[in-house]
């Protein structure tokens, strides 16, 4: 191999390497100089998260060869922070960004650092235009750009505000809306040490330094020595039997330490299925799935040896769609069904047939209902499996060790999850098996349970235990790894004429892909949640979870329910509109409201919210007047504009033996370290849980530490970050091992003093007796016992431990889904307008207002944050993303053909309004409010779209394409809703 040498000043220091002709600058940096800020996102230029400043312009490194930059100034991330006396100090736009919440997963935030700072020195006093346009070419999943919009903006009205990296003090956003026209100014934080709460305050995230100066690492960014990279073999076939495999010249081939086919690994994973082996075994169920993968010293010498494996295939009949997969005759995609394990008495798989699972709910007598109703409507509504798009993929770090011990470091949302299963599915003990999660960059649900981390063990252990690395590429992160499961829905509805619901039935077709994965488990979910928060007396619901051939499924935010309430809640305004009834009011008469029974049977108390409020809120904010197009707006038209408003609800979907735990050690400084297993991969749990942590210990906020590496070894269990439940059940974790803690020191200070326990007050991290305040003890005299002047000591080491387990849940019953399901309900609503381009189909949304009832704001900052991120995420689903499918094959399997939305397609307002009506259960009677915001976005845009153009919209996403060409049908068709105007599936609704 022929080496150049390269000479590089890479943030001030010049570098000489030697590197062979095709070396990306990405890999140059990243692996070469070990400058983690520079992530790979995509390898094409797409997402940003590589962006580096060259000779002053930022630029992509994944698209630039390192001989082509001989003599170049490179600046990254690392380079931004200012030196200072104390050490490095965050920049003014660094400073901005944590300021104005607008970091959440970080792993695009050095990107987005260095195309802002790049901006900020051509253009000092750049206007809102001219910083969307320098961020379009930087992907974001979680922050919905606003934020970071407005910490540019910040800066460049000199309004930043130099600050010691690491030690997060300072102002936050507003917890109020924002737009283009500004907002209000970030609140003044509580100092920290002043006594005041930090629960209900805007506290800047605790992780916003390292994130911001590129520090944190990512499971990409870690090396071991003697570490293999690994690459795939996937298969281009929806179905087909395996009838060779032929790696005997890829085993040859330099470098290679393990090549591996599905013949050497029997072994069948699953989180409530056990369905889905590590390797296609004899046949494949969709394609990308793997069948071979290979273990090399470089990952060129893997994906060379890839190549060079010869797979041969017999094609054989796929099911591409759910309703041919549930056909009489219908081929099965897995024949074996009765043969695996599943979750018994809360999944009801079908062998002989393609359903994984089939929920029922069952409520009052649903042909009483409709015979009551003066009329009956019946709807039909599609959405596609999108991606979670997360600018991290997947990726595993796993050792298979000489004494029988593995280690895991995994980028996944539970480590004791990834335990638990991984050593379920290979029969060894707990304690044997570590698993190490570091930052993630992105989760969204789809790096919950388990994918890499079996594959990854097998490669180490073939390879005789040497460490083996396997990180996902973005085309294998979209046609290899979950997405978010399609759906089908059928909704008949039976209203009296004054606007009551008497009845509801509803099919949901769920479509799971090859392996059941999460997706049973939202099949569950959407069928105690699929009638929305309304009362509805008479309601039978099956939701159906197929097998198909396409690439799996798996939980995505909203847990299906953004499915689930597309049709729900585009159906409350087809109803309400045809009985002449204003979508707002009939929403009103139907909520659930205390006193009444949801469709399980739970009772709705006054502590479950108030979701009349959420729906009075965002009405009032966007001006909602009821208005609607007298008829089709026909293409040609210009641009027109229309109002839409939907509700939502949530509740956390889990196992009812779910349970989590904290432990509290204090150091001997009087500072305290707040253990955890939960995962922040962006939500913001860790500060609201330190922000808790100081209330309850009475300790300034700068003296709690929570640890970011989540360690089975180490930290304590806590089952998996998703369902929006870490913050409630974590948050009472950590308020009962502080009040432990806080009960030893005053009985230590007690015993010191000599009063009684509860005659010690603590504060600030001091303890007195009460009335003599002359007399104080440090936290730090206690932490670790206290010594007296002679030597003699009392007590030791403060540790406190917290645990929580929901109560009072119960499984569903079979045949009726009665039971209680939820650990509590978080209820919302959305209002929009929107601009729809007649010309072109294209939808633009102009104002958003968003309204949750969370129980308790925990943290304003971090509220808002996650609103505007799942808002704009909820945008994508409305308006851009789609799988599509040829034979199943998926074509748009990379950021250059899948659009997820960037800076320029984000409203142009968006406000979000918070109730806090307590939840009993809750920290301070809090509730999740994390997955909710992507929820219902896409109903109330489309129902906004219907009202500007008077043409329904059926299916989604609502893109150009589809929009222009309903516009168009509806044209020449009479625009009745019966018809279905802007559907494309061609199926008719009926209505009496």
């Amino acid at each position: 191999m022929t080496l150049h040498a390269v000479t590089l000043t890479v943030n001030g220091r010049t570098r000489t390497l030697d590197v062979p002709a095709e070396r990306r600058l990405v890999d140059l940096l990243h692996d070469d100089l070990h400058l983690d800020s520079v992530k790979l996102g995509c390898g094409v230029g797409e997402c940003g998260a590589c962006t580096v400043i060259l000779d002053g312009q930022p630029v992509d490194a994944c698209l630039v060869l390192a001989v082509e930059v001989d003599g170049a100034t490179v600046e990254t991330a690392e380079g931004e922070a200012l030196p200072g006396p104390a050490g490095p100090r965050l920049s003014d736009l660094q400073s901005a960004l944590i300021d104005r919440g607008a970091i959440q997963c970080g792993f695009c935030t050095p990107g987005i650092v260095n195309s802002a700072r790049a901006l900020l020195r051509a253009n000092p006093a750049p206007g809102r235009d001219e910083i969307v346009e320098a961020l379009a070419g930087n992907y974001c999943r979680c922050t919905g750009y606003e934020p970071v919009i407005e910490a540019v903006e910040t800066v460049a009205r000199g309004r930043g505000a130099s600050r010691e990296a690491g030690v997060g003090k300072g102002g936050t956003g507003p917890a109020g809306g924002t737009g283009p026209a500004g907002g209000p100014e970030p609140a003044v934080p509580t100092a920290p040490g002043s006594g005041a709460p930090f629960v209900g305050t805007a506290v800047p995230r605790i992780d916003g330094p390292a994130k911001v100066m590129g520090t944190a690492a990512f499971v990409r960014d870690l090396a071991v020595p003697g570490m293999l990279h690994a690459r795939l073999v996937t298969s281009p076939h929806a179905a087909a039997r395996i009838r060779r495999i032929d790696t005997s010249r890829a085993a040859a081939m330099p470098g290679v330490a393990a090549v591996l086919t599905g013949a050497d690994v029997d072994v069948r994973l699953g989180l409530y299925m056990e369905d889905k082996p590590v390797l296609a075994r004899d046949v494949v169920r969709y394609a990308g799935e793997a069948v071979a993968a290979v273990a090399a010293d470089t990952a060129t010498e893997a994906e060379a040896a890839c190549a060079a494996i010869r797979v041969e295939y017999e094609p054989t009949e796929p099911v591409l769609d759910v309703e041919a997969a549930l056909a009489e005759g219908a081929p099965q995609v897995h024949p074996d069904l009765a043969r695996y394990a599943w979750m018994r008495g809360v999944f009801f798989p079908e062998p002989g047939h393609n359903v994984a699972h089939h929920q029922k709910i069952r409520r009052g007598d649903v042909q009483r209902g409709f015979d009551e109703a003066d009329r009956v409507f019946e709807f039909r509504f599609a959405n596609p499996p999108v991606q979670h798009a997360p600018l991290e993929t997947h990726a595993a770090l796993v050792v298979a060790r000489p004494d029988g011990r593995v280690e895991i470091v995994t980028s996944a949302q539970s480590p004791f999850t990834v335990r638990q299963l991984f050593c379920r599915a290979f029969g060894l003990p707990l304690q044997r098996v570590r698993v190490r999660v570091p930052y993630v960059g992105g989760g969204f649900g789809g790096k919950a349970g388990i994918h890499l981390e079996p594959l990854a063990y097998c490669l180490s252990r073939a390879a005789g235990g040497r460490p083996v690395r396997l990180v996902a590429t973005r085309e294998e992160e979209f046609h290899t790894l979950p997405s978010r499961q399609g759906l089908h829905s059928t909704i008949r509805t039976g209203v009296t004429a004054d606007g009551r619901i008497t009845a509801l039935e509803v099919r949901y077709l769920w479509d799971a892909g090859a392996y059941a994965d999460y997706g049973v488990n939202i099949g569950r979910a959407a069928a105690y949640a699929g009638a929305g928060p309304y009362a509805i007396p008479n309601c039978r619901i099956d939701s159906i979870v197929v097998y198909t051939n396409r690439v799996f499924g798996t939980a995505y935010r909203g847990f299906g329910h953004l499915e689930v309430l597309w049709g729900i809640e585009r159906n409350m305004d087809l109803v309400a509109r045809a009985i002449g009834i204003d979508p707002v009011e009939f929403r009103l008469r139907n909520l659930l409201r205390p006193g009444d029974m949801t469709i399980t049977g739970e009772l709705v108390t006054e502590g479950h919210g108030r979701p009349d409020e959420c729906l009075r809120l965002v009405a009032e904010a966007i001006g909602w007047d009821g208005r609607r197009a007298e008829h089709p707006v026909a293409p040609g038209s210009g641009r027109v504009r229309g109002r839409g408003i939907a509700m939502l609800h949530k509740a956390p979907a889990m196992p009812t033996s779910t349970a989590c735990s904290a432990t509290i050690l204090f150091n001997g400084d009087g500072s305290a370290n707040v253990l955890v297993s939960g995962i922040d991969y962006g939500q913001g749990t860790y500060t609201a849980l330190a922000q808790i942590a100081a209330d309850e210990l009475r300790l300034p906020l700068e003296k709690i530490h929570v640890p970011w590496e989540s360690d089975t070894e180490f930290t304590p269990y806590d089952w998996q970050t998703v369902a929006s439940r870490f913050a409630v059940m974590g948050g009472n974790a950590v308020i009962a091992a502080a009040r432990e803690c806080l009960d030893q020191l005053r009985a230590l200070a007690g015993q010191v003093l000599h009063v009684p326990p509860e005659q010690v007050e603590c504060r600030d991290g001091r303890a007195w007796a009460t009335g003599h305040p002359e007399r104080t003890l440090d936290y730090a005299e206690l932490a670790l016992g206290y010594t007296y002047p002679d030597g003699t000591s009392v007590g030791g080491p403060i540790i406190g431990k917290g645990r929580y387990i929901a109560t009072g849940l119960t499984n569903l019953d079979p045949e009726t889904g009665q039971g209680l399901p939820a650990l509590n309900w978080t209820y919302g609503a959305h209002g929009v307008e929107v601009e729809v381009d007649t010309d072109t189909g294209q939808v633009h949304v102009l104002d958003v207002a968003s309204a949750f009832d969370v129980g308790k704001v925990l943290n304003p900052q971090q509220c808002r944050a996650q609103v505007v991120g799942g808002v704009v995420q909820g945008v994508g689903s409305a308006l851009l993303e789609k799988f599509v499918f040829e034979d199943g094959r998926l074509l748009n399997d990379s950021f250059t053909d899948y659009r997820i939305p960037t800076a320029r397609d984000i409203p142009d307002r968006m406000r979000q309004f918070f109730v806090e009506t307590p939840h009993p259960q809750g920290p301070y009677g809090a509730r999740g409010v994390a997955e909710h915001p992507m929820i219902s976005v896409p109903s109330a845009v489309g129902n906004a779209v219907a009202n500007a153009t008077g043409v329904e919209f059926f299916d989604l996403p609502m893109d150009a394409e589809r929009v222009y060409l309903g516009l168009k049908r509806a044209a020449r068709a009479s625009g009745s809703v019966e018809g279905q105007a802007g559907s494309t599936a061609g199926e008719p609704a009926v209505a009496r």
